[in-house]
């Protein structure tokens, strides 16, 4: 399983790699505009390692950042290690969660919906509070150079 995640994260860096500068050479559109390459590009370098493994653990992130690192132009080589730590750390912990819920808790697979939801609720809690920290980091910076210009 290890080594499908594994596969699969790079097969998607390899198509961000090689389509994704095709895209951004067409004339800017509200989706593909060069600036959010550059963005991208930026965070990768700086946040790119803890992206690939984390996203892991994040439904529909983990579709999009391997393709997404391919695009940024990651180094492949660091991009490798993070995915195989990430593949492996997330095959583990989902097999061994699995087993543990198996055994400790009676009858879930009765109630199967519920862990699941869960999951999902949890696994979002990430995003919102990098979502909120940044928002906040934004209202003060602007309350800075507002204090500024007074």
């Amino acid at each position: 399983m290890s080594l499908a995640a594994i596969a699969g994260d790079s097969t998607g860096y390899a198509i961000g790699y090689h389509l994704g500068p095709r895209i951004f050479n067409r004339e800017d559109s509200r989706l593909f505009h060069k600036n959010h390459l550059v963005r991208t590009q930026r965070f990768y370098e700086k946040y790119g390692a803890k992206t690939i493994v984390l996203a892991r653990f994040v439904p529909i992130i983990r579709t999009f950042a391997p393709t997404v690192a391919g695009v940024g132009k990651m180094r492949y080589r660091t991009f490798l290690s993070y995915n195989v730590a990430g593949g492996i750390g997330w095959v583990a912990s989902m097999t061994l969660a699995g087993f543990w819920l198996g055994r400790s808790i009676p009858n879930i697979e009765q109630n199967l919906h519920w862990v699941i939801s869960i999951v999902i609720v949890l696994s979002f809690i990430p995003i919102a509070r990098e979502w909120w920290v940044a928002r906040l980091r934004k209202g003060h910076a602007a309350a800075c150079r507002q204090a500024g210009d007074s």
